[in-house]
């Protein structure tokens, strides 16, 4: 199957390319579902469906009608929104381990963004009616389920105060650091262009380009040919607090 966006791999969402086994070591590195007992996690782990997608294929589209939940096993997905100028509004940057389209796959409602693979991608998918449905048997799922929604609702909210209160400099270090610190690196792999680092900040690329140079001039961070290596850790919280 091909797309504007790239090309799907595979889309036949089947569990038997995998043991058991795996995919329940999967769902057990997903936060909210850590605490659930193994008998939840078989059972989440028998509705799944593998699909893998080619890099820059869309996932699903904002608008559309949901299918469930997304637990990515390999590679980086994308979420993101369109104005209607066309300018895209990068919300989401995820990994391994992440999950995404939690909203729709709980109210039913369309998908809220786009989901694109930002390198070739494996996830697995829970079906909505799958997941409704062992939610009402296990009531702890259901509370883990609300908890995840309440910590996406934590982070739109940095996002807003990120627009309100930070100048472009001051989010540009706030994201630099927030990807060192989740990786636990002194360097953040090049893998968005300064286009996608401006979706990400709510700003055009030209101005993140002038950041760039500016934290750069100032001994901050400095280029090498594949990473932005961070050199003064300390002063770029500085700039992220600005």
């Amino acid at each position: 199957m091909v797309t504007s966006e790239g090309t799907v791999l595979s889309m036949d969402f089947s569990p038997r390319d995998k043991s058991m086994s795996d995919i329940v070591s999967l769902l057990a590195r997903v936060p909210y579902f850590r605490s659930q007992a193994i008998e939840v996690i078989e059972a989440l782990a028998e509705s799944s469906r593998r699909a893998t997608f080619e890099a820059r294929a869309a996932i699903f589209l904002e608008g559309n009608p949901v299918y469930g939940l997304y637990i990515i096993e390999k590679g980086v997905v994308k979420i993101s929104r369109t104005s209607k100028d066309g300018r895209e509004y990068i919300l989401h940057i995820l990994y391994p381990g992440d999950t995404f389209n939690g909203v729709a796959a709980i109210d039913g409602g369309p998908n809220p963004a786009t989901a694109t693979a930002y390198s070739d991608v494996v996830v697995w998918c829970i079906r909505r009616p799958d997941l409704r449905r062992l939610a009402n048997r296990y009531p702890a799922l259901s509370w883990a389920l609300v908890e995840s929604i309440s910590r996406r609702a934590r982070h739109l909210l940095g996002v807003v105060e990120d627009l309100a209160m930070r100048n472009v400099r001051g989010r540009l270090a706030h994201l630099l650091l927030e990807e060192v610190e989740s990786r636990d690196a002194q360097a953040v792999p090049r893998m968005m262009t300064q286009e996608e680092m401006a979706g990400r900040l709510g700003t055009v690329r030209e101005v993140v380009g002038r950041a760039l140079r500016g934290l750069t001039a100032d001994g901050i961070i400095e280029f090498d040919r594949h990473n932005i290596v961070i050199l003064d850790l300390e002063r770029l919280r500085e700039e992220a607090d600005v």
